[in-house]
């Protein structure tokens, strides 16, 4: 085990994969929970075949080779093999529909693609795409009836020095984004991008050759790819993959299976579990409610409990690293109170992503941290906006240099977020500024922030907030489970039932009005029976809605 700080001759994909595989060939590297593991040696000589079949294939240095699966080892073996080589990866988001994988395949000019069974219909159902080649994921098999040509019947394993040269300016990666404004973008991603924003978060919190990392998130996502994946290896650290799909019961399972000491997530994940699993212990009955209304045995309370969700979680955690959305303000209070070691992170997939967090003992609650090695933050002083400035800044948008010319000036790229810098230089966020609503009198309205205390209730699982001709509204949908066991649904007619949730909107309508200024004051209350769709970090897509 070594604390020491990874650097690099050069901030290249090449040069990370090389470190790694010659430094920690014996270690853990990528595997399933409960299911087969790579040592680093293994992962480093199938990274280099698989390079040399796309070689073989006639895939060439700046090629775009996509990439569309579920979390698995073969993920990170076929990205790397695509980027060691010089072609650039282009991976796709699961959850994405048939046309938007299309839409990628297409704008992208994709020629090869690595892609898993489940997914591998949509390919079959695109006849007009430039793929010459398609690999399976789950096997590391060529694909012979989606492939033009199979030229490696006699396939010579390339030597690296055989490889070609990789500056850190080349492009390694095009992200294509499925944002909460409806507008998917390729962001251009170098070498120098992502190999920078994974070494300096060593800065922040250093992750050692014997943690063991549990990825619960999509590597397709930046936010999982460059914390979850890119930072662990760097440092000879294990990552695992769940199979299943992350239920509650899976998750638990692989908690006590791998005890992990090294997680990224999003707030989703950590809220769902305070608010049906801890926070209904404080108001089982009228005592206990109002003994957790005195804060100092609130705080003692949130204590015991901080310590049964760490045995959850497997026992061994040291670092929980939160980013992707904004972390509900009660949820906040009690992981603090709780002594459970989180951290919140803020950053975009712009920029590779992270921008600003903290070691989790350095936190300041209700900030996103301060501003990671090598990077600049700044106020626009007009507009309040975050301007950020370093080596993780994204090269552009692809083919698409007007909306570029946008957001990118003099180096400093414009996140579009809202916030401000305290004296200590830990970074407030407010919200986004396209979201800001303009209220009657000039003033700003923060939909997030009204959110965050409508969701602090036991009842809400989530909420938007809108501007609807002067007036704020908002829609909610509900815990249908709790609200069934709690008004017995199955005993009173459906009109009844109807009631009672007309009667609910109204109390928590009354119960925000009372806790917010006059200006961001909700006139009405709307149900909303089916869950909200979500980006891959969870975020509402609010275009959807609004």
């Amino acid at each position: 085990m070594s604390n020491d700080i990874v650097e690099l001759n050069s901030l290249t994909f090449k040069e990370l994969i090389l470190n790694s595989v010659e430094k920690y060939p014996n270690n853990d590297a990528i595997g399933l929970v409960d299911g087969f593991m790579y040592s680093y040696k293994d992962v480093g000589d199938r990274v280099d075949l698989m390079s040399s079949y796309l070689i073989a294939q006639g895939i060439e240095k700046g090629d775009r080779v996509a990439l569309l699966g579920e979390n698995h080892p073969h993920w990170g073996i076929a990205y790397f093999a695509i980027v060691q080589m010089g072609a650039i990866a282009v991976p796709i988001l699961p959850d994405f529909h048939t046309n938007e994988v299309h839409h990628v395949l297409h704008h992208s000019g994709a020629k090869a693609m690595f892609v898993s069974d489940k997914y591998i219909d949509m390919v079959y159902e695109d006849s007009n795409n430039s793929l010459e080649s398609v690999i399976l994921l789950n096997t590391l098999k060529v694909v012979d009836d989606l492939t033009k040509k199979n030229r490696c019947n006699n396939l010579n394993i390339l030597n690296r020095d055989d490889l070609a040269h990789s500056n850190e300016d080349d492009i390694s990666t095009i992200i294509y984004t499925s944002g909460t404004t409806g507008h998917s973008k390729g962001v251009v991603l170098s070498n120098k991008n992502l190999v920078s924003n994974a070494i300096n978060m060593q800065y922040m919190f250093k992750v050692q050759s014997n943690d063991v990392s549990l990825s619960i998130l999509p590597l397709a996502h930046v936010l999982e790819f460059t914390v979850g994946f890119l930072y662990p290896f760097l440092s000879g650290a294990s990552i695992h993959y769940i199979e299943k799909p992350p239920t509650p019961r899976v998750l638990m399972g692989a908690f006590a299976s791998v005890k992990p000491t090294f997680m990224a997530s999003v707030p989703l994940v950590i809220e769902k579990i305070f608010k049906n699993k801890i926070y209904p212990n404080f108001q089982k009955n009228i005592v206990i409610q109002t003994l957790y209304k005195i804060p100092t045995i609130r705080k003692k309370l949130h204590k015991i409990a901080g310590k049964k969700l760490l045995a959850t979680f497997g026992g061994r955690l040291r670092f929980f690293g939160i980013g992707g959305a904004k972390l509900a303000v009660n949820v906040e209070q009690f992981l603090d109170e709780a002594n459970f070691p989180f951290t919140i992170g803020y950053g975009l997939t712009e920029t590779s992503p992270l921008l600003t967090g903290s070691d989790p003992s350095l936190r300041k609650r209700g900030s996103a941290g301060v501003a990671l090695k090598g990077i600049e933050l700044k106020i626009d002083k007009r507009t309040n906006e975050i301007l950020a400035k370093g080596p993780n800044i994204m090269q552009g948008y692809y083919n698409d240099k007007a909306r570029t010319d946008e957001v990118l000036k003099d180096g400093w790229f414009n996140t579009e977020d809202l916030g401000y810098i305290d004296s200590d230089g830990y970074l407030f966020i407010n919200g986004r500024s396209k979201n800001v609503i303009i209220g009657s009198n000039g003033e700003n309205i923060y939909p997030e922030q009204i959110e965050s205390v409508i969701n602090e209730n036991k009842f809400v699982i989530e909420s938007i907030v809108y501007d609807n001709g002067g007036q704020l509204n908002a829609k909610i949908h509900f815990n249908y489970e709790l609200i069934d066991e709690i008004y017995k649904s199955e005993n009173i007619s459906d009109s009844k039932m109807q009631k009672n949730i007309e009667e609910l909107l109204e109390k928590l309508r009354v119960e925000l009005n009372s806790k917010v200024s006059n200006s961001s004051r909700v006139i009405k209350f709307i149900e909303h029976q089916e869950p909200f769709v979500k980006t891959a970090t969870k975020k509402i897509k609010r275009y959807l809605y609004i």
